[in-house]
């Protein structure tokens, strides 16, 4: 795939480069992104095989950072959002996740043919995950998610990429970019706690940072959540410095990248923030 050099490789390429700078030396990304896909088949390897997994050896091998910074945010009791990127292994975090004594909502988004998003959802709802379609429901999504949060659920949403014309400016790796609003809004209006997470590999299993709760501040609702999406900016831009090749972000993220034709022209159900697959145009259910 890195020789072959297609269309998400070239973005990869792109994105990888504004990660570690354009000082770094050619043949020195071209082993980071070679590096990047082969986490990013690791991914879809893992997926596919993770209902056959031992749980308790997979589980065994996940190291945790920030754990306590989950447990003060169950114990103040007004949910708990975790918003993450595009990273390491969803589902390895969501069981971890269960194990720990949360269970989670997050949305995807209704692909066709409609068994194949059937499938995948029944797969997620195995592993003890609630999953909520992003549209076609009889209630809006981000009411349920609310709802979830206000009763002192735990909801988890991608966070990383923004698909409509409503994402919040943000500067990402000394560049402007766009992120979207769902986890600081659902954030704001419901009071729950909103963590960056970021979940990546390490040499025999997982790893996953949890970080302490972005402040939201006070003063009106857009600018309360333009402080916070700038923080998850600031935190992803951190945690990705340091695992870059675990970062599968194949599509286009930087404004310089992005026509204004490729922007959706309202917004959108998905301006809540992908969570693991709601991308339109990606591989199933996974947004990557």
């Amino acid at each position: 795939a890195a020789r072959r050099g297609g269309g998400g490789v070239r973005q990869l390429r792109r994105n990888l480069g504004r990660v570690v700078g354009p000082a770094v030396a050619p043949a020195v990304l071209d082993e980071l992104v070679r590096d990047a896909l082969r986490s990013y088949a690791r991914y879809w390897m893992e997926t596919f095989r993770l209902p056959r997994m031992d749980t308790a050896d997979v589980l065994a091998r996940v190291v945790t950072e920030g754990v306590e910074h989950l447990d003060a945010a169950r114990e103040a009791g007004h949910g708990v959002i975790l918003a993450l990127p595009h990273s390491g292994n969803w589902d390895v975090a969501g069981l971890w996740l269960l194990e720990h004594g949360f269970s989670f909502t997050t949305v995807a988004e209704r692909l066709e043919p409609a068994s194949l998003f059937d499938r995948f959802v029944a797969y997620r709802e195995s592993l003890g995950m609630e999953i909520l379609p992003l549209t076609g429901n009889e209630r809006p999504v981000l009411e349920v998610l609310a709802e979830r949060l206000r009763t002192g659920g735990c909801v988890c949403l991608i966070a990383d990429r923004d698909l409509s014309a409503a994402g919040v400016p943000v500067d990402l790796f000394g560049q402007p970019a766009t992120m979207p609003p769902g986890p600081a809004l659902l954030a704001a209006i419901t009071g729950a706690s909103l963590l960056p997470v970021t979940v990546y590999y390490t040499d025999d299993g997982w790893g996953q940072w949890i970080g302490p709760p972005i402040d939201l501040g006070s003063g009106r609702l857009r600018a309360r959540i333009g402080r916070a999406v700038q923080a998850l900016a600031d935190s992803f831009a951190e945690r990705i410095a340091a695992h870059p090749s675990d970062w599968h972000m194949l599509q286009k993220i930087w404004t310089a990248d992005v026509a204004p034709s490729e922007r959706r022209a309202t917004p959108h159900s998905d301006d809540l923030g992908s969570a693991p697959g709601s991308s339109a145009g990606s591989a199933p259910m996974t947004a990557r």
